[in-house]
């Protein structure tokens, strides 16, 4: 069944039970036991856990549409909200100053335990449906979808707040804020996600046809537990784990035992097109000039032609100066002829606040105030909806793979063979000089700054800087949020998130992260 088409349907249902005043009939309440019966139930169990990643219903963030742009990637030292961003909680959160109250913090836990909610319920009901047309097959792989669905929301929740409940089963009728449950510990958690990843991988197919395209598959099981593997600092498994995506070293385009590639442009990665193509291994799904289904981070400027314009919708998303430099940090980390600069991720001709266009950011004449704009996610096709685009969201895609084998190959072994092959796949796409004859600490250095321009506005920053150690084993979070003003950036504190006082209230056995 089309994911889209589902969401559409949970949609309808969220805003009518939130217009309607209905009188209760403890009658007319259909239980778990007599809705999970066929074929249908079956994939729309598992359809519901998808939902929380893209799209929570009518005025409800969820992480894969806007909720870790404006509750995590505005923290980093990436991307700003801008003069034009009015919403208090979005610039609080921004420079630090978010806590255990704030609405996005609340939304980030929510909406993962919601995800949880949703594949607890199919991976506990699917196996219980009798139905021939739901043969051992589709429940297998239906259930390993449901697997793989928790183990990304557990592995969200663990890089943000730590330590957190660990709930496998689902209680009908009963939240997830309800249970009086302990916080288990960041080990717990971690043997769990690589569980479901490991359990799901068995159980996925490589791929699929037709309207099933998008769902999860063995290639992103396995890709994302290199990921896990990875953010633990277990090199050996993140490499292997990675070569089973990739194929063999040399790591040459069409090695992939699961047909995954890079696009021969970088543009092509975001362009509605080109979604579901061979560079992406898991993504949000998006559909645009539909009812709550589009990617609301889309630049509703640049459709508009005024990209960069202070005082427009695109002036609610800018990007870090250093110092007396008026042109943002990021761009001008790209080298000049990186074709990921002008050829996918950023618009440069813009209106400036003085009327005239602009093309040429080393014109000294450019207002300080108009910036180049991040262009991933816009939709050429928008036509009725200009906030929603159908780009979809990048989860996981191939060129991360190549840089998870990269970094945990040099990490492991130094700069080898491997790892300059895979890293090098990136940079010849992009247009730049192959690296060679670099340090331990020199490929580190470069990759990291390599990854941080691929994956730009992609959710990926703040996690990479709480992950991410200098030479001398220092997590780079501290210096990097200082390096653009964020003077108030405390670590370990500001490690993790706070829990959210309104669960602690709830779960009197929840305690609160350090600091906060």
């Amino acid at each position: 069944m089309n994911i889209l088409k589902y969401f559409s349907f949970l949609i309808v249902l969220a805003v009518l039970s939130s217009c309607a005043k209905l009188k209760e009939d403890p009658g007319a309440f259909i239980t778990a036991g007599e809705y999970y019966k066929t074929k249908a139930d079956a994939v729309n169990a598992v359809n519901a856990a998808y939902f929380l990643l893209n799209s929570g219903g009518p005025s409800v963030q969820t992480p894969y549409n806007t909720l870790f742009a404006t509750g995590m990637d505005f923290m980093s030292d990436d991307i700003d909200p801008g003069p034009g961003a009015t919403n208090a909680d979005v610039r609080s959160q921004a420079v630090l100053n978010h806590s255990s109250t704030g609405l996005r913090v609340l939304q980030l836990w929510q909406q993962h335990y919601a995800g949880i909610k949703k594949a607890n319920v199919a991976i506990d009901k699917v196996p219980e449906i009798e139905d021939a047309a739901l043969t051992d097959a589709l429940k297998k792989r239906l259930i390993g979808e449901a697997k793989l669905l928790r183990a990304l929301y557990y592995f969200n929740l663990v890089r943000l707040f730590g330590g957190v409940p660990l709930i496998l089963h689902d209680q009908p009728g009963v939240s997830i804020s309800d249970f009086q449950i302990a916080r288990n510990t960041v080990a717990e958690v971690y043997i769990q996600i690589e569980k479901d990843f490991t359990e799901a991988a068995l159980a996925l197919p490589d791929s699929y046809t037709g309207v099933d395209i998008g769902r999860a598959t063995a290639g992103a099981a396995k890709s994302l537990l290199s990921k896990v593997y990875l953010t633990q600092g277990k090199w050996t498994e993140a490499v292997a784990k990675a070569e089973e995506v990739t194929g063999a070293f040399p790591y040459a385009a069409g090695s992939s035992p699961y047909r995954y590639d890079l696009f021969a442009y970088y543009a092509q990665v975001f362009l509605p097109a080109y979604k579901n193509g061979k560079e992406h291994i898991f993504s949000a799904q998006f559909k645009s000039n539909s009812l709550s289904q589009g990617n609301n981070q889309a630049p509703r400027g640049a459709r508009s032609g005024v990209p960069g314009m202070v005082g427009s919708y695109t002036d609610q998303v800018r990007f870090y100066t250093q110092g007396a430099d008026k042109f943002f940090s990021i761009y001008k980390l790209y080298e000049a002829n990186d074709k990921r600069k002008k050829n996918g991720s950023f618009v440069t001709r813009f209106l400036g606040t003085d009327g005239k266009w602009y093309g040429d950011l080393n014109d000294k004449s450019i207002p300080g105030d108009s910036i180049p704009y991040l262009n991933k996610y816009w939709d050429p096709n928008q036509s009725s909806n200009l906030s929603e685009s159908a780009a979809n969201v990048p989860v996981i895609r191939y060129s991360e793979v190549l840089l998870i084998l990269a970094e945990a190959e040099n990490e492991l072994n130094g700069p080898t063979a491997k790892a300059y092959a895979a890293y090098n796949r990136l940079r010849d796409r992009a247009g730049l000089t192959l690296l060679a004859d670099l340090s331990k600490n020199q490929f580190r250095e470069a990759l990291y700054l390599d990854r941080r321009l691929e994956l730009v506005w992609e959710n990926q920053r703040w996690f990479d800087l709480i992950r991410e150690k200098d030479a001398t084993g220092k997590i780079i979070l501290e210096d990097a949020l200082r390096k653009v003003g964020k003077v108030n950036v405390s670590v370990p504190k500001h490690l993790l998130f706070p829990i959210p006082q309104q669960e602690i209230d709830l779960n009197t056995k929840l305690i609160q992260n350090p600091g906060w």
